[in-house]
């Protein structure tokens, strides 16, 4: 138990880390981009962080739904991607954790951030200025719209994650795959070296 608590710690200190390294290039990517454009292409650039939030949420519920077995098959015949799947299955909480606590609410943040510059674009744009009654508005509509999307599509995204769980997986894991004989780089850990996830 000592150990796995300890190993427990390590891995929550390690995705702190890499959450705080990652929210400050998102932010400082985010608003230089921003703050460049006008406020139609802010608004799209908004909706891709909301739906890559969403996204990321399916992925992270996909990884503790799904079912070693079939993957099994794949990598004896030696399929692309196979081998990511179960490596991703057996590392389920990690990968989720990343997906979903990461990614997702690294999101969920930005989004919010650029929602902000975004309403103050707009608002100038109509020539009012900041603190204004149609500021607000703006604001509150927008923040209205970008929360349904959020909650929404997280909760669409639940449901393909349940019913869809091998499909999304071994999507993810033939991605994974890819960008691991592109960039010569390690992204999941080995299957044959991971304790098999106990159902």
């Amino acid at each position: 138990m000592d150990n796995k608590l300890k190993k427990s710690v390590q891995f929550s200190l390690s995705i702190a880390v890499i959450t705080f390294v990652l929210a400050a290039i998102f932010s400082v990517i985010s608003s230089s981009v921003l703050s460049g454009v006008i406020w139609i292409i802010g608004l799209v650039i908004v909706f891709i962080i909301v739906f890559t939030g969403v996204f990321f949420d399916m992925l992270g519920i996909a990884a503790t739904a799904a079912e070693e077995k079939p993957f099994h098959a794949m990598a004896s015949e030696k399929v692309s991607g196979a081998k990511e799947a179960i490596a991703i299955v057996r590392n389920a909480d990690r990968f989720a954790s990343f997906c979903n606590d990461v990614i997702g609410d690294i999101s969920g943040i930005i989004s919010g951030t650029a929602s902000a510059v975004v309403v103050i674009q707009l608002a100038n744009n109509f020539g009012y200025s900041d603190g204004s009654t149609v500021q607000i508005v703006i604001s509150v509509i927008l923040t209205s719209i970008v929360a349904a999307l959020t909650v929404g599509g997280k909760a669409l995204g639940k449901f393909f994650a349940v019913h869809k769980s091998t499909d999304i997986i071994f999507f993810a894991a033939k991605a994974i795959a890819w960008l691991e004989k592109r960039l010569k780089v390690r992204i999941v850990t080995s299957a044959s070296s991971s304790t098999k996830k106990s159902r």
